[in-house]
């Protein structure tokens, strides 16, 4: 989604075998898969509730403290119920500050001016080692390192680290390998979960044919896209080649992207297969994107949208239920194997004080987490988040298979690029691959736009 500034990340992707990542996909397609109709709506939350206390927090008492994030709507409200809870256990007054995207821009100006939050929520790899190169960033912690390490695989607990030492916890994780459908246009088209890029191909033309525009694609946000490319991407050029391109290793010239770009147009480029063509996609931003999937009876603007397990919340802002109307399937293998692709929002500690140190220790238990899961729209690597907490069967499903792949994920691809290229809005990879939609029969100049960007962002 977003990413930090002019420098290269320095972290080391987790390297997934084939086999590996095989496996995850196929868990989590055969979890999806069984994901029936009888599921409950976020009620009852599975009738489980977080363990009264878990993790052992100071007392706060007279202590005010600052969290700043990107968060909004639905999403922020429900952080608040964290927020509120840790304010219980702990006497201290926590202040939710709404931050501007990107953050480390916003950051940057609270922190020039004398006012930096206490904590921030990062969405990327690169924004943390960027605040820990400018010195913003205070490492974690004895104790949120010791509840880090008790609740997190390696591979979460190292996307955090900045040269060796631990600045980052990671609360927030995404699935960003699904595509949710709306299940009567389905069932009136007479189509099937595909499990391969030809047969998502065929099911569209089949959603089409019914009166229908396949895709809802929320270019609006150039984020979006960039995810469409990694799933893409991954799946056909193999994890690495994600690896190099995500480091600028190899170009964007390569024939790797070529082909990779070429498949894409295949949807972008199919005339009426994106609900508006692309002018409507590019006036689309991504909520919209959703809920126009999943309102106007069996006549929405489109039948499917791509994006990860967090588009609930906002098919919850519509009469539509997960698991009944509104359903879900890995998105296709492209090559070999199907993509598994990750985001996530870290908490990173911006004043070094009892009290930040308390709030990441908080961020980084089971109790903190499961509040927020059982709300819906939230996804926690923390392993020890009991998955019947989660509000529906898909949730969970998706939970279990977020946690059953340990280390094996990729983490997206943009997220880990310096933030001129691959997280503002307008510019770098955002801006090129938005272009490619409004034309995406300009492959070689994407490509060339796109390694232009990248060679001056990366540093050469």
């Amino acid at each position: 989604m977003r990413t930090s500034s002019t420098i290269r990340t320095g972290r080391t992707v987790k390297r997934t075998t084939r086999a590996a990542a095989t496996l995850a996909v196929a868990a989590l397609a055969l979890s999806l898969t069984a994901c029936g109709g009888d599921d409950d709506n976020g009620d009852e939350g599975g009738g489980t509730k977080a363990p009264a206390s878990s993790v052992t927090l100071p007392k706060l008492d007279g202590e005010s403290l600052e969290v700043a994030a990107v968060w909004t709507g639905t999403e922020q409200k429900n952080f608040k119920q964290v927020l509120t809870e840790f304010e219980k256990r702990t006497g201290a007054k926590v202040t939710f500050v709404p931050a501007q995207d990107p953050i480390i821009n916003f950051l940057g100006s609270k922190i020039a001016g004398g006012a930096p939050p206490d904590v921030a929520m990062l969405p990327q790899p690169g924004a943390i080692k960027q605040a820990v190169d400018k010195g913003w960033a205070k490492p974690l912690g004895a104790e949120a390192t010791k509840e880090l390490g008790e609740n997190y695989s390696q591979g979460w607990q190292d996307i955090g680290k900045v040269g060796g030492k631990q600045y980052g916890v990671y609360y927030k994780a995404a699935n960003k390998s699904l595509i949710w459908y709306n299940a009567q246009v389905f069932e009136n088209a007479g189509a099937a979960e595909p499990k391969t890029w030809d047969e998502l191909l065929d099911t569209a033309q089949m959603v089409y044919d019914s009166g229908v525009a396949p895709f809802s694609v929320g270019g609006a946000d150039g984020w979006t896209l960039t995810d469409w490319f990694e799933n893409v991407y991954l799946s056909q050029a193999g994890p690495e080649k994600y690896d190099q391109l995500a480091k600028h290793e190899i170009k964007w010239t390569d024939p790797s992207v070529k082909e990779a770009l070429t498949t894409l147009a295949e949807i972008w480029g199919k005339k009426d297969f994106v609900a508006g063509g692309a002018s409507g996609a590019l006036q689309t931003e991504f909520p919209a994107s959703v809920t126009q999937t999943f309102t106007g009876g069996d006549q929405p603007k489109a039948g499917m949208v791509y994006e990860g397990d967090f588009v609930q919340v906002n098919i919850g802002e519509t009469k539509a239920k997960v698991g009944t109307d509104a359903k879900v399937f890995p998105f296709p293998a492209v090559g070999d194997t199907a993509p598994v692709v990750s985001g996530g929002d870290a908490a990173v500690v911006f004043k070094d004080s009892k009290a930040a140190q308390a709030l990441a220790t908080w961020l980084a238990s089971p109790d903190a987490a499961a509040i927020q899961a059982k709300l819906g729209g939230f996804l926690s690597p923390n392993k020890s988040v009991d998955a019947s907490v989660y509000p529906n069967e898909v949730q969970k499903k998706i939970a279990d298979a977020l946690i059953a792949a340990g280390d094996d994920f990729r983490f997206d691809m943009s997220d880990q690029a310096p933030q001129a290229f691959g997280g503002t809005p307008g510019k770098g990879e955002w801006k090129t691959l938005q272009d490619f939609l409004k034309n995406p029969k300009d492959v070689a100049g994407a490509q060339a736009k796109l390694e232009a960007d990248a060679a001056a962002a990366y540093g050469g």
